[in-house]
């Protein structure tokens, strides 16, 4: 090769270095305009302590919902919402221009909406409440009835693996009616090795593989996954809530859409 050739290349590999080094020097780029939503959720003084403590490192409520695609004005539903961690969070974003309801095991909540002044949060009733199937921690229902067609979104945070495989076949399918066309169906779960039987250990984890499977067959068209909620140093081998953990597992992140026809 050339003296000219290589001083040329040289000088093309200094400008892309230079510019790469002050692209990280300049100011980080503009928050998109849900992201100063929900940081402005987070910052309500209906959180607790405890819930701020979980943000940054373990829940990741930004990038996480910037993935699913959220917007101000979404029709947006939370299966299982728990005591309420991301309805503190998704009720002010969507309160303005959107509508968010809660579904499945959530009238628990309705008590705790006003005081948090999240009176337009809607509580879905369940019609077919969840009950034990016998194994430990993981539940079945005949049926679910999400109330809508229209959503735009259906999220769940942890829960997936709360349901035997008939009873997440008929989630899968409930929400499928719900959501539009083109509607989003987020799932972030505790990640199991995949094709693992269920333990005493890993019984609130799931493959994200049959996860996968199990949306498709329901006629969801899978989308994009996270990595977002990957934790290297948990092998999978031992209960999430185990204290080694300290609550922050390794979990999945997926994305499915119902077809746009």
């Amino acid at each position: 090769m050339s003296s000219t050739i290589t001083s040329r290349l040289l000088a093309i590999a200094l400008c892309a270095i230079s510019g790469a080094a002050l692209a990280q020097m300049g100011p980080p780029p503009p928050k998109s305009d849900i992201a100063q939503r929900i940081e402005k959720a987070l910052a309500s003084n209906i959180r607790t302590d405890e819930e701020r403590a979980r943000d940054a490192k373990e829940r990741k409520p930004v990038p996480t919902l910037e993935f699913f695609g959220l917007k101000p004005e979404m029709k947006v539903i939370e299966l299982l919402p728990g005591a309420g961690w991301y309805t503190k969070v998704l009720g002010p974003v969507l309160a303005e221009k959107g509508q968010y309801s809660v579904a499945i095991s959530a009238a628990r909540l309705a008590p705790r909406l006003a005081e948090w002044k999240l009176d337009k949060v809607r509580v879905i009733e369940d019609k077919a409440p969840l009950k034990p199937s016998g194994q430990f921690g993981v539940f079945q229902s005949d049926g679910f009835d999400l109330q809508t067609t229209d959503a735009d979104m259906v999220l769940t945070f942890r829960n997936y693996h709360n349901m035997n495989a008939p009873t997440r076949a008929l989630l899968n399918q409930a929400v499928f009616k719900a959501l539009k066309p083109g509607g989003v169906y987020g799932i972030v779960d505790h990640t199991r090795r995949h094709n693992e039987p269920a333990t005493n250990e890993t019984w609130r984890r799931v493959d994200p593989v049959l996860v996968i499977k199990e949306v498709l067959d329901a006629g969801f068209v899978f989308e994009a996954y996270s990595d977002l909620h990957y934790r290297p140093d948990d092998d999978l081998r031992f209960d999430s809530q185990r204290d080694s953990l300290k609550g922050y597992s390794d979990r999945f992140t997926l994305k499915f859409r119902k077809p746009a026809k």
